[in-house]
């Protein structure tokens, strides 16, 4: 049975009440904290990612958030910002940052569902495990960079193949 089988006799749901399915499906730690918002545990190979999802009505995006923890040593932020670019360059379906005053990672999305379009449950299964591998896939190269004394080339070598599983 496919995860949008669950949800074919409801209509127009709630983009975020499709994401608390999921999560209680996947079995992940989840906490609903508004109507629109839902924040989650997803357990990696690398480390748990935290996950926040929301939907913005007034532009109609449902947007993902992807985040984990970094600290790296501030005279090392320059590898790591490089090997977030050369990250970015190796990507379609999001993209990275670094946020510098909450040392987070973070893998950011914004599925826009303008017009009124539906979002199924196998596409969000799909931005979720999209945003866990990319974090899985270049967990690695932003630690080598960041305490590994690599360079940027170097430590994306630990990348170039895609991650395979499932989140």
């Amino acid at each position: 049975m496919s995860v949008s089988e669950d949800f074919l006799t409801l209509d127009d749901l709630h983009p975020i009440d499709i994401v608390e399915d999921l999560a209680a499906h996947h079995d992940w730690e989840f906490d609903r904290v508004t109507d629109d918002q839902i924040a989650m545990a997803v357990e990696g190979q690398w480390r748990t990612y935290s996950l926040t999802l929301a939907w913005s009505a007034q532009d109609e995006t449902l947007r993902l958030i992807c985040t984990f923890e970094m600290e790296p040593p501030e005279a090392r932020l320059p590898m790591i910002y490089d090997v977030l670019n050369r990250c970015n360059d190796m990507v379609w379906t999001g993209a990275f940052t670094y946020w510098t005053e909450q040392k987070l990672m973070v893998w950011r999305y914004g599925l826009c569902l303008a017009g009124g379009q539906l979002v199924g449950a196998e596409q969000i299964d799909r931005l979720i495990s999209s945003a866990v591998l990319a974090a899985e896939r270049f967990y690695p190269a932003f630690q080598l960079a960041a305490w590994g004394d690599r360079s940027p080339a170097d430590a994306m070598k630990v990348a170039i193949a895609e991650a395979y599983g499932r989140a």
